[in-house]
């Protein structure tokens, strides 16, 4: 198959895959890699499996594809075409809640010289970094991680960078408890998405609904909440985005459960956890765990919700998620405390203390925990949070955590 055949049959799989024939899609390019031997148009095929595998949520393949296509670019001794490979070696492994193993080829990434593609695809870079540090709860880095990936799109008038970024910075503040800034973010990814996106990907509109459905959901909001998980799960069953309907599932389990109503919760969360498993996202079973966990608590089913949090507790660490830990250990004291076992309530307090510690979830300025309750918080230029009523009422010029100046406004 020569070059010119080799580029008509991507562009044929593209059509097939922009059009939901993903199967057909895939077929076309497996035989582009079976046949080709253009070096250049081999990478770029496989820059389309690995990205179709990745919104299938088939994170194994994605993976598979990745490593090849790195080989590929080592034998074209192409910088570009190298940086390309490891940022999807990177995105991989974020997949896979691989977090240490993401940061490292994010690092590669940034380390290679003269690439002309570091422009465009810097910012994604940093996004990758950063949502990997969110994964391991390294909470300073990943919002300078996001920070950087926004300069980028700016810079480089990139609204689709910037509408995922406003997504995953949306996730950040949710798990911080700012719940204003939680919504703020995706509301802006879905202005932009409005704006920008007439020749998107849907998954774009998909995703900023879904940031949308937690904020509200963490807010109180029920009934926005649901209007925008129903509007996401929509896109992603007509697409085929097994991920994003994990994470749908998820959402509405714990709509469910803040309405009260546990029966229709557990099956939701029942659902979630099964794609969840399938596909490998392990970060999102402990999420699922949490959540069933809290709908036995409620049911005074304590025994059961110990074993669900002793299954998120491996997880958790395996990925080494110190929020989820933090969290898990806050719900093992109070059943422990209503149990009156007292060896096991203070072993659990401990471990929440270090897990504070070692998030440095909270204020430098009055000591109290961040993520305890929703709380407004602002973030100096070294990207250390606190509670922003702390910065007004102290007026503190620098920050209390590093020292570093903040005489610059904060980022957020």
């Amino acid at each position: 198959m020569g070059q010119d055949q080799t580029k008509q049959q991507i562009e044929k799989g593209l059509q097939l895959y922009q059009s939901n024939q993903t199967e057909k899609a895939l077929q076309v390019w497996m035989k582009v890699l079976e046949k080709s031997s253009d070096l250049v148009g081999r990478f770029r095929v496989l820059g389309c499996l690995v990205t179709a595998h990745s919104e299938m949520g088939r994170y194994k393949e994605m993976l598979k594809f990745a490593v090849v296509q790195i080989d590929t670019a080592r034998e074209l001794e192409d910088a570009d075409f190298l940086l390309e490979s490891y940022l999807n070696l990177a995105r991989s492994n974020e997949k896979l809640c691989e977090f240490h193993k993401t940061i490292s080829y994010c690092k590669t990434c940034l380390g290679l010289p003269g690439t002309r593609a570091g422009a465009q695809l810097g910012g994604q870079v940093s996004l990758s970094m950063g949502n990997a540090f969110l994964g391991l709860s390294v909470f300073q880095k990943a919002l300078e991680s996001f920070e950087k990936a926004l300069r980028y799109a700016h810079n480089n008038d990139d609204a689709m960078l910037e509408c995922r970024v406003c997504c995953s910075l949306g996730s950040f503040y949710a798990q911080v408890k700012d719940y204003e800034k939680a919504l703020f973010f995706p509301c802006k990814a879905a202005e932009l998405v409005s704006d920008y996106g007439k020749g998107w990907s849907l998954k774009y509109r998909a995703m900023s609904q879904y940031h949308m459905a937690v904020a509200y959901r963490l807010l109180g909001h029920l009934g926005s909440a649901m209007e925008c998980c129903e509007e996401s799960m929509k896109i992603a069953l007509q697409h085929g985005d097994r991920p994003l309907q994990a994470l749908c599932l998820l959402c509405f389990a714990d709509i469910h459960r803040s309405r009260g109503d546990l029966e229709t919760a557990f099956p939701r969360y029942d659902s979630a956890m099964s794609i969840m498993t399938e596909i490998g996202n392990r970060l999102g079973q402990v999420q699922v765990l949490l959540g069933v966990a809290k709908c036995w608590v409620a049911r005074k089913a304590l025994d059961k919700a110990l074993d669900a949090i002793e299954r998120a507790q491996d997880l958790a660490e395996e990925v080494g998620n110190k929020l989820s830990q933090l969290k898990l250990h806050c719900l093992s004291e109070g059943i422990y405390r209503s149990k009156g076992l007292q060896r096991e309530l203070r072993a659990h307090v401990v471990r929440f203390h270090e897990c504070v510690e070692e998030t440095e979830l909270y204020c430098g300025l009055c000591g109290e925990s961040i993520g305890e309750r929703n709380s407004r918080l602002q973030a100096l230029p070294c990207s250390h949070i606190f509670h922003l009523r702390c910065l007004q009422s102290n007026g503190t010029r620098s920050c209390p955590n590093c020292r570093r100046s903040s005489m610059k406004p904060g980022f957020v």
